[in-house]
């Protein structure tokens, strides 16, 4: 599982399917290319303080750590947008909510041709 980095890609997921958590957002783009699922982390000053971003930050990535490879598909970017609720959420909680994001955007995915 490879990060994104460049500002373009992170617009790219922007404009793709989404799922809504009470703790973060879940974007989800589909790519035309042969690579690895590629996840990247966003968290807006309106979070908080630069230490509550990065808090919430790397909560997000330890989600993603210990999430199954099965949830996530290949050929595929996903961005996780940070919210405030994410740094009372319990971890146990916004795994299971991660997990239910990925599969209603797995569902959506299903339904458009």
């Amino acid at each position: 599982m490879d990060r994104l980095r460049q500002r373009a890609d992170f617009l790219a997921a922007a404009g793709a399917a989404r799922a809504a958590c009470p703790a973060f957002v879940v974007q989800r783009r589909v790519r035309d290319d042969a690579g690895p699922v590629r996840v990247g982390f966003t968290v807006s000053k309106k979070v908080g303080t630069a230490t509550e971003r990065n808090r919430v930050r790397r909560r997000l990535r330890e989600l993603v750590k210990r999430l199954d490879a099965v949830s996530m598909h290949p050929h595929s970017d996903y961005v996780l947008v940070g919210r405030r609720a994410a740094l009372g959420r319990g971890f146990t909680t916004m795994s299971d909510d991660l997990r239910g994001a990925l599969g209603r955007l797995e569902r959506q995915s299903l339904k458009r041709p």
